[in-house]
């Protein structure tokens, strides 16, 4: 069979939305002209479609217009390498679907253990947010949780209360032990975050031992986020205001 055959009958087999490269067919390197001769023709003929630099996929056309991949396809290889996490999706992509605001950004946010620049790909421009902690597959859900605590004030299309009530009744629906890792995750965030993580899971579940967040800040700071007492009536014990 020949390569742009093989290549051919690969694509077809691709699921619609699915982003490849070159690795994706398994082909020696003395193949890789051929390969990437094939792609380019298919490209020219509308078959499928340029993401960036070797990337591509196969556009999925609707009554209205053609649908881009989702999100994860477009940053999978800075999502995970030889089977290990080293990074995952937050942000903006993240709050409509923790139903704290109904935006859509072209902005993808990737929380990573190492800092690296900005890049863009297609229609998105990726930015990475240093996440201190160690990421795994467990503790990614907790880990996004936290980073929009911490961005409370950056959540677009709502308030910084709304916000909290809705972060409230994602936290009390967590397990316990859930509740018990965010309080040893949010320790590696910065002091506004733990005291308003501290303040909300005092008012979901007052068995937990919040003592551990509270007793690393500072008395003589305070934190504003204009919450009513109403949503955190704990807010002073917590020197928020």
């Amino acid at each position: 069979m020949k390569v742009s055959e093989y290549v051919l009958d690969r694509v077809n087999r691709f699921q619609v939305g699915y982003v490849f490269t070159y690795t994706d067919f398994d082909l020696p390197a003395k193949d890789a002209d051929a390969v990437m001769k094939a792609l380019n023709r298919m490209v020219k003929s509308g078959k499928i479609k340029k993401l960036s630099k070797g990337k591509f996929y196969k556009p999925k056309n609707s009554q209205f217009g053609e649908l881009k991949p989702d999100i994860y396809q477009f940053v999978k290889d800075l999502l995970e390498k030889d089977g290990k996490i080293i990074g995952y999706i937050t942000g903006y992509s993240i709050y409509s679907q923790l139903g704290l605001t109904t935006q859509v950004y072209n902005t993808i946010q990737i929380g990573v253990n190492r800092e690296k620049k900005a890049t863009k790909r297609g229609m998105y421009k990726i930015k990475f947010i240093k996440q201190p902690n160690k990421i795994t597959k467990e503790n990614i859900p907790l880990l996004r949780i936290l980073d929009s605590i911490r961005n409370i004030k950056k959540i677009p299309d709502t308030t910084v209360e709304n916000s909290c009530i809705r972060l409230k009744a994602i936290i009390n629906e967590l397990e316990i032990s859930d509740q018990e890792m965010l309080i040893k995750l949010v320790l590696k965030y910065n002091p506004a975050t733990r005291a308003l993580l501290g303040a909300i899971l005092e008012t979901v579940n007052n068995e937990l031992d919040t003592d551990i967040i509270y007793k690393t800040l500072n008395p003589a700071t305070s934190y504003s986020f204009k919450i009513s007492e109403k949503i955190l009536p704990n807010q002073l014990r917590w020197f928020i205001k």
